[in-house]
């Protein structure tokens, strides 16, 4: 549990310096002046945290540990994968309610609106590609498509917060509070997954190994 203490601080902070326009929020606009610079390129790294590409590659990722888990007879097949959607599921349930009490308005580089904080992209590509590098990982044999998988993630989720950045959908405060929102919503996951392994390796055997 102790794992959650840093992002939790860090996203309270965050949320604090926006709420009363402290220090921060000055640095942070001034840091977006620089960055910036409306293109094509950034466009399509902004369009990974997209749900309707994000959450299709969780949906892929879960659909496999299902039919992985149930195809060997692990114990409780089902709960890796429900969890994982449970996870993608709390990303609009937490960032809505923090966009409208937030009311952040957005850069110069979108039409003039408010709700831009936190970032929902940057949380959703956190969560989705987050989720399935974690279920997917235990999966593998090989350790050099463990380590693909882990940087292939790192750069859906850093590509995607650039884009959102570069392209000014978002100030770098509200990707990073999508970043420790995310990370909050994963390290549950990886918690409650993990223990879940660990009872099943250690109790009683699935009714599908012939030892029950």
């Amino acid at each position: 549990m102790l794992l959650l203490g840093p992002p939790l601080f860090l996203f309270v902070l965050i949320t604090w310096q926006v709420v009363v326009d402290g220090p921060l929020v000055d640095l942070d606009e001034r840091l977006s002046e620089d960055l910036v610079r409306p293109d094509r390129a950034s466009e399509l790294l902004a369009d990974l945290g997209n749900v309707q590409v994000a959450v299709p590659a969780l949906v892929i990722a879960l659909a496999y540990v299902a039919r992985r888990g149930r195809a060997t007879g692990t114990d409780r097949w089902w709960l890796p994968p429900a969890a994982g959607a449970a996870a993608m599921a709390l990303v609009p349930a937490l960032v809505a309610p923090l966009k409208e009490w937030t009311d952040r308005p957005g850069t110069p580089a979108v039409p003039p609106a408010v709700g831009y904080y936190p970032s929902g992209h940057t949380t959703t590509a956190v969560v989705a590609y987050g989720a399935a590098t974690l279920l997917l990982l235990p999966l593998l044999r090989s350790p050099a498509v463990r380590r693909g998988l882990v940087v292939l993630c790192g750069a859906l989720v850093l590509g995607a917060s650039f884009g959102l950045v570069r392209r000014g959908y978002h100030w770098p405060l509200d990707v990073a509070a999508g970043w420790c929102l995310g990370a909050v919503l994963l390290i549950g996951l990886w918690l409650l997954v993990g223990r879940s392994g660990r009872r099943g390796s250690a109790g009683t055997p699935g009714p599908r190994t012939g030892l029950g």
